[in-house]
């Protein structure tokens, strides 16, 4: 069964050119011009994932961002005009799983968009292993983190970095190589900025005091490093 995206954008020209494009490469493709359109089509739940502008004529993309990731982690990659690393700092941190300034080549939105499609593929799998310190729990077959009693609110790419780290506790882990583990070095030129957004955003999940990090911290020049009060037990 073909994967169902949903499309917001106002460009009417734009749409239908990657309507046609991802139709021609096994999607199926809904179209919605206005952020509040997207909202009610999102919440059907029919969708695979959502490709969703910043610019919109009634609410902008931000804020659609925000109302779908307060009741579902459905994948979202967010296009912008403005190429503005402010608005792609704004969109990861408003859960964003990707960002792709507009001019770009539909190449590339395919590519990023199976890589969404394809972590989100993954977490469907039967996977028993979990990874324990102390009061945190990851559980990669549920794709969920818990602290303590709380369950904490990650995006998709989050979750894979934290785990990413976490399976390799103790040893520093530089940007090349995250990228690399990622699948992203081909495609996102500013991926080092795009993970320390992530790593941000993981503190403020995970750690009790987000700005003297326990669990993840930098190691200047080099990367960072998962360094738990104790190793993990995989179960």
């Amino acid at each position: 069964m073909a994967e169902q995206i949903l499309l917001v954008d106002d460009d009417e020209r734009l749409a239908e050119m990657l309507a046609v494009y991802l139709k021609a490469r096994g999607f199926e493709v809904s179209h919605r011009a206005t952020g509040h359109a997207g909202i009610v089509a999102a919440g059907s739940g029919k969708f695979d994932a959502v490709i969703l502008d910043v610019m919109m004529p009634d609410i902008d993309g931000f804020e659609v961002c925000r109302t779908l990731r307060a009741h579902s982690q459905i994948p979202i990659l967010m296009l912008t005009a403005r190429g503005d690393d402010l608005d792609r700092i704004v969109g990861l941190e408003l859960g964003a799983d990707d960002y792709l300034p507009k001019p770009f080549n539909p190449r590339e939105l395919l590519a990023r968009l199976t890589a969404v499609l394809r972590r989100t593929r993954s977490s469907a799998k039967p996977d028993e292993t979990v990874l324990r310190f102390g009061r945190l729990v990851i559980d990669k077959g549920a794709r969920e983190v818990r602290v303590g009693d709380q369950r904490a609110d990650l995006t998709g790419r989050q979750f894979d970095l934290l785990w990413l780290l976490a399976a390799r506790a103790g040893r520093v882990q530089s940007r090349e190589q995250i990228m690399d583990a990622m699948g992203v070095a081909e495609f996102d030129s500013s991926v080092d900025r795009s993970i320390d957004v992530h790593i941000s955003r993981i503190r403020g999940a995970i750690e009790e005091d987000p700005k003297h990090p326990q669990f993840v911290q930098t190691i200047r020049g080099s990367g960072y490093v998962f360094s738990p009060p104790r190793r993990s037990e995989p179960s």
